[in-house]
């Protein structure tokens, strides 16, 4: 199982990245855990500093922008 998490203060960008997440794994069938980080400390140590930013099993893989349903599914294949 995949974790995936959305790094964001809860802006409206991190509302549609977090949207088009649950989205893309329910479409590409897959099983992931996902998680809202809010807290700005926290964001911080993954070395962003622009959000939202997406993380999947620890990675930085997006960040500064909100990533489309098709893409996001492309990572996590």
């Amino acid at each position: 199982m995949k974790t995936i998490k959305i790094l964001g203060t809860g802006c409206a960008k991190c509302k549609s990245t977090h949207a088009n997440v649950l989205k893309a794994i329910d479409e590409a069938n897959i099983q992931a855990e996902v998680i809202k980080v809010e807290d700005i400390t926290e964001i911080m140590t993954y070395n962003v500093m622009s959000t939202p930013a997406l993380v999947v099993d620890e990675v930085v893989k997006i960040k500064g922008r909100v990533p489309d349903v098709s893409e996001i599914k492309d990572l996590l294949a």
